[in-house]
């Protein structure tokens, strides 16, 4: 078994929940994820995380949406930690590495997209450019509310299991 497992199975409830949170950003889930211990290997874990992460209200996806900084920024709009917010940074690397005038259009586009759905635009960002980030968002905006709060949903989804592979291989 993964040693980072193993540990996190044995901690207390509490503790593990909030060891598993930078992974998320809800509450809700890291909770209920918690709750489902003992995991056994990586494929459980990243199973039950997405069972979870399905099951969860509408206001627990926007717990997670809001502890991610806005792609191309450095801060969330609320308690995402030190750890979610250097995975975060890692994510984006490559989109702010990118042209300056990509990141112009970026930083205006996810002003509409707030704008239009009243959240920050959730994409899962490794290995994308700010040109390829920009297309999405715009395509994106040709949903309705609830297509988009979906594939929103799904872009946490992706995002969440990534932090999990990274929070099992950082010990």
């Amino acid at each position: 078994m993964n040693k980072v497992l193993a540990r996190w199975n044995s901690l207390d409830h509490a503790t593990a929940a909030r060891e598993a949170l930078p992974c998320c950003g809800s509450h809700a889930w890291a909770a209920t994820l918690a709750s489902a211990r003992p995991i056994a290997d990586e494929p459980s874990l990243i199973k039950t995380s997405a069972a979870i992460w399905l099951n969860l209200p509408e206001q627990a996806w926007q717990e997670a949406f809001d502890s991610h900084p806005r792609i191309g920024q450095k801060h969330a709009q609320t308690h995402a930690t030190e750890e979610s917010l250097r995975w975060s940074a890692q994510e984006q690397r490559a989109a702010l590495s990118e042209e300056h005038a990509a990141k112009l259009a970026l930083d205006a586009a996810n002003r509409l997209y707030e704008q239009r759905f009243g959240r920050i635009f959730i994409v899962c960002a490794a290995g994308k450019t700010p040109t390829e980030i920009l297309t999405i968002l715009q395509a994106r905006m040709q949903n309705d509310a609830p297509t988009e709060l979906r594939e929103a949903a799904e872009q946490q989804r992706q995002i969440t299991q990534l932090r999990l592979h990274r929070w099992l291989e950082s010990e």
